[in-house]
């Protein structure tokens, strides 16, 4: 029994071991500082971040037709969300409300969708089977 005794208390203490250098080991990793969140540079990729549900859609439309003035918009965003003023997900429609509100109308591609016997059918496809079926009586 003492045999056994000892082989427990050897695999005791190598268990023992290998915990202490994992702790000390992910404690050196806590200690070392994390470069990535402090060095977003790109304004952008900040603000990208942060949006939201068709946040960056908006963001794609508005840079394609007012690029300078969005390029702007971008820069002080980016600044609200690193001193924490902003620190909320900005969705679509409050970017577009953002962009509005400062007199930049951004022009978004709208769909609308009807139930058609248990399907959804574009509305422009909907007038087009009505306008053929309109023809053909």
């Amino acid at each position: 029994m003492s045999d056994d005794d000892s082989e427990l208390q050897r695999l005791q203490a190598k268990r023992l071991a290998e915990m202490q250098k994992n702790i000390s080991s992910r404690e050196i990793i806590e200690e070392t500082p994390k470069p990535t969140e402090d060095k977003i540079v790109n304004p952008r990729d900040l603000l990208i971040k942060q949006l939201g549900f068709r946040g960056l859609e908006v963001l794609t439309n508005a840079e394609f037709q007012f690029p300078n003035e969005t390029k702007v918009v971008i820069e002080k965003l980016s600044e609200l969300i690193k001193t924490g003023e902003i620190n909320e997900i900005l969705d679509g429609g409050k970017l577009l409300a953002l962009f509005r509100s400062i007199g930049l109308s951004i022009r978004m591609d709208t769909k609308i969708n009807i139930q058609q016997d248990g399907k959804f059918v574009s509305l422009t496809d909907k007038l087009s089977n009505t306008s053929n079926n309109d023809d053909v009586k």
